[in-house]
């Protein structure tokens, strides 16, 4: 009986089976759970009982709520230590693109904490922020003894520390993105312009930064997208005591530990359409050479 059928209805048969069962666990455990998350976050609900439609009051109590709304201010620590954190990467990567001795030494040395798990890291950098710890023993080392503070128990410190220590976790992830696109750069337009006069200096400038627009957009919405959503470090490090609870875990902590499913999937709706505006505001300024 397939055989009967004419070529592009075998084709269509053929794409569709392949398709249907990808489909089908898309659509189970993507697209139903999203679906979900919409409805609960209209609804007072803690998880057993009836759901009660509330309409929008999840939204507002977010918005309004200072018990809510504070993460958003520590969300900016994260945010500010994104651009930080690419330009440190995009130094390095800029640096050993060139002549440099050692230069795959120092390659993996910068890439290798981004393959270590996010739970050793939370533990290696509570040894190292501890008091009398591995970065009050630098400090004293070379005579800095007066700004030791107790890096986690400090509220104007804890949230700087975290950001940073994330900073140290995921620029190898940033580094090695640029790295690859700045040595997709033929040689011939370094040589040329060294023929022109043109120093290192100048060849980031109107050779190597217009290359790799496109990279660095990506890794710009990757990097915001990454801040937004910060979760491991802080929760491994603090639990989001302090006043170092990011939106994720204000969100995973009203769901979990206080039974507000509904309000806790309004903060993830919240975050989501966060997330698609950064996106949309970075196609519209850095999409257009796509």
């Amino acid at each position: 009986m397939f055989s009967k059928l004419s070529y592009k209805q075998q084709r269509i048969i053929i794409i569709v089976g392949f398709l249907i069962v990808p489909l089908g666990l898309l659509a189970t455990f993507s697209f139903l759970p999203v679906a979900n998350m919409f409805w609960y976050s209209f609804t007072d609900w803690n998880g057993f009982s009836e759901k009660e439609i509330v309409g929008f009051e999840n939204y507002v109590t977010v918005f309004t709520d200072p018990e809510y709304f504070r993460v958003f201010a520590v969300s900016l620590y994260y945010f500010f230590a994104t651009f930080a954190q690419m330009g440190i990467a995009l130094y390095f990567a800029t640096i050993l693109s060139f002549k440099v001795r050692m230069k795959n030494f120092f390659k993996g040395v910068i890439f290798f904490p981004y393959l270590l798990n996010g739970v050793a890291i939370g533990f290696m950098f509570l040894l190292f922020f501890q008091p009398d710890g591995g970065l009050d023993t630098v400090l004293k080392a070379i005579g800095l003894d007066a700004i030791i503070t107790h890096w986690l128990g400090n509220p104007d410190m804890i949230n700087i520390s975290l950001a940073g220590t994330s900073v140290w976790r995921y620029m190898g992830f940033n580094f090695i993105i640029f790295l690859g696109a700045i040595s997709s750069i033929p040689n011939d337009i370094y040589e040329a312009s060294e023929i022109d006069g043109a120093n290192k200096w100048h060849q980031f400038i109107y050779i190597i930064l217009p290359s790799i627009k496109i990279i660095v957009s990506l890794n710009l919405i990757l990097a915001i997208s990454g801040a937004l959503s910060a979760f491991e470090i802080p929760y491994i490090m603090t639990g989001g005591s302090n006043g170092s609870a990011t939106f994720v875990i204000q969100t995973v902590d009203t769901a979990f530990k206080y039974g507000k499913i509904g309000l806790a999937s309004a903060m993830a709706v919240i975050l989501l359409f966060i997330v698609i505006i950064v996106t949309a505001i970075q196609r519209k300024f850095f999409g257009e050479e796509n």
